[in-house]
């Protein structure tokens, strides 16, 4: 092979600049580093399932969920916007202030305490179509993490209640996961001593669950170009 041609070697030797620089944190004036990506922004915006009742900060949902997205290579913050105690009518009183302007993409978690509290499914399903409309206005896509009435309740409590879920992502185009307990609920070993809120264990069953979901999710949030 004969020598390099002396374009190739000023190419190598300007391309070699560009590393050293970028290492050092200082490229020369006029040039600049590929952008790193931006970090998407998810709000987890729930009652105590969400908030993470009677557990350390760093075991709620929303972190163990952003650990678990992060670990598989997705640039992204999770937002902890859950409330204990909160009914769907009380999230939607504070859904503006809960949701800041940048949010990417919004995981909706209410309707259990509703359930618990036998209030009227059509209460809840017009609070979570308002929620679910604000956010449309607002041009921010929402996963829908449903929720599922206790058989106690009648079948057709259940049937009313268990139906708004899928309903409303129909109406909305929203994502979906069915039920936000999925494999969690009624297992002890899962949850504390209330038999209702999942235990550090069980935080990490449900975002297992639910994290393949997350990732489709993710995907459309992203620009077309990436």
């Amino acid at each position: 092979m004969g020598r390099p041609r002396p374009e190739r070697q000023v190419g190598r030797r300007a391309a070699t600049l560009l590393v050293l620089f970028a290492a050092l944190g200082a490229l020369p004036a006029g040039l600049s580093a590929a952008p790193a990506e931006r970090a998407l922004t998810l709000v987890a915006f729930g009652d105590s399932l969400t908030a993470g009742y009677r557990l350390p900060a760093d075991a709620a949902f929303p972190a163990a969920l952003e650990r678990a997205l992060r670990a598989k290579g997705h640039a992204v913050t999770v937002a902890n916007a859950g409330v204990s105690g909160d009914t769907t009518t009380a999230g939607l009183d504070r859904l503006d202030w809960s949701v800041p302007d940048g949010t990417d993409g919004v995981i909706l978690e209410l309707g259990g305490n509703d359930m618990l509290r036998g209030t009227d499914p059509a209460v809840t399903r017009k609070a979570l179509d308002a929620i679910l409309g604000r956010l449309r206005e607002r041009n921010i896509p929402v996963l829908i993490a449903g929720m599922r009435a206790s058989a106690n309740l009648g079948p057709d409590y259940v049937a009313r209640f268990d139906a708004i879920f899928p309903d409303l992502a129909r109406k909305y185009g929203a994502t979906l996961y069915p039920f936000f307990l999925q494999g969690v609920a009624g297992e002890r070993g899962l949850s504390l001593e209330d038999g209702m809120h999942p235990n550090a264990k069980g935080v990490e069953a449900v975002v297992a669950g639910i994290l393949p979901t997350v990732e489709s999710f993710l995907g459309q949030l992203k620009p077309s170009s990436q």
